[in-house]
């Protein structure tokens, strides 16, 4: 697996039941999967030739992240080593111009977008139509709200422009709430589809998710996970893929952001479905059949764990663990840093209002925002 943060080293967990040797490449020693995984390589992803001497006697390469340059994919599958997701796939999630271009050709409804040039180009979009704000991404390397920016005038404009790289601009939809589709498929063509879920954001960031959705109605849930296993076989995904959506106030379903990898909002199926996104993607890389992915309760909340000033959290482990014996705790072994995802909590239950309260407690208290 290429790349060391939390995504490996979760996925590693899944494959350890199975005797899977498991070989990562990590940029530090001290990575979330790092300190976990038997035979580590430390190198930089960005390298030809380190990639390539990584892949040596691998059967499959994956990834924990989009990062990896797509000539470079191209350069093992020439080479003989499989990669799932192959670069013709993992484009769509790398270049958010080839994805939006991809989807309009296939029939897919996004956000109203197209690449500008320059901030009088941005103003030309929103006289088209969107109007302001407008929401403007770079078409590479932006995650958890880096690289986005919402501009409410041509003026407000001009900072994304000076990093020289093409700019995607797209309508600020007015969404009622953002969903998330999870599916997975393998090589041989056989797809599973999670329950769809609803994702919280705040400031940019994947605060919690809830499993199934609250008080989506059954016949969009199932075109959310159709669009979702179209997009997998028309992609010619191998593995994991994440479909992020807006839900509009006007009853419609838009594509938002596409993740070809195991998903923040797929991590409440380590504890709620029968088989977790992890570990189906494992088998899907590996041409394996693949598990059952039924919630095994009624409802299942994740939360994420934020570092705050309180940087000891296992003494709040006492706390946690002895208030709720059913919550799941999974830490990343990450220093504790203001705002960044240190972990992960899931509770699951049949009272939603119950279920809520008890992940959001046990997340603020490892926080340090909860005291009590």
């Amino acid at each position: 697996m290429v790349g060391g943060g939390q995504l490996a080293r979760m996925t590693h967990e899944a494959g350890i039941p199975l005797g899977i040797q498991f070989k990562l490449l990590s940029d530090t020693p001290q990575d979330s999967a790092a300190q976990v995984v038997g035979e580590v390589v430390v190198g930089d992803y960005r390298d030809l030739d380190t990639l390539r001497a990584f892949a040596q006697g691998c059967d499959v390469i994956t990834f924990d992240h989009e990062h990896v340059p797509t000539e470079h994919l191209r350069a093992l599958e020439a080479d003989g080593i499989p990669v799932r997701p192959g670069p013709d796939a993992l484009v769509h999630a790398q270049d958010k111009g080839v994805m939006r271009a991809k989807l309009d050709a296939i029939g897919i409804p996004c956000p109203r977008h197209r690449i500008v040039e320059d901030p009088a180009d941005v103003r030309r979009f929103a006289e088209e139509g969107a109007g302001f704000p407008v929401v403007l991404k770079t078409v590479r390397g932006g995650y958890d709200g880096k690289g986005v920016w919402v501009v409410r005038d041509e003026r407000e404009a001009a900072g994304p422009f000076r990093a020289g790289v093409p700019v995607l601009a797209e309508e600020k939809v007015d969404f009622a709430r953002e969903l998330a589709a999870n599916v997975v498929r393998s090589p041989h063509g056989q797809a599973v589809a999670y329950p769809v879920v609803e994702s919280v954001q705040v400031d940019g960031v994947c605060d919690t998710v809830i499993a199934p959705a609250p008080g989506l109605a059954p016949e969009r849930a199932a075109h959310a996970q159709e669009m979702a296993l179209r997009i997998a076989k028309e992609l010619g995904v191998v593995g994991h893929l994440a479909v992020e959506l807006f839900e509009t106030r006007d009853g419609r379903v838009l594509v938002n952001e596409l993740a070809m990898r195991p998903h923040n909002s797929g991590h409440w199926t380590q504890d709620g479905a029968i088989t977790s996104q992890f570990a189906n993607h494992v088998r899907a890389v590996l041409d394996l059949p693949l598990g059952d992915p039924r919630p095994r309760a009624r409802w299942t909340v994740m939360a994420n764990v934020l570092g705050g000033d309180y940087p000891d959290m296992y003494s709040a482990y006492l706390h946690c663990m002895a208030r709720d014996p059913g919550l799941k705790i999974h830490m990343y072994g990450k220093d504790v840093k203001p705002g960044r995802k240190v972990g992960h909590v899931n509770t699951y239950g049949d009272d939603l209002a119950d279920v809520r309260e008890r992940a959001a407690h046990a997340a603020g208290y490892l926080r340090g925002t909860i005291t009590e």
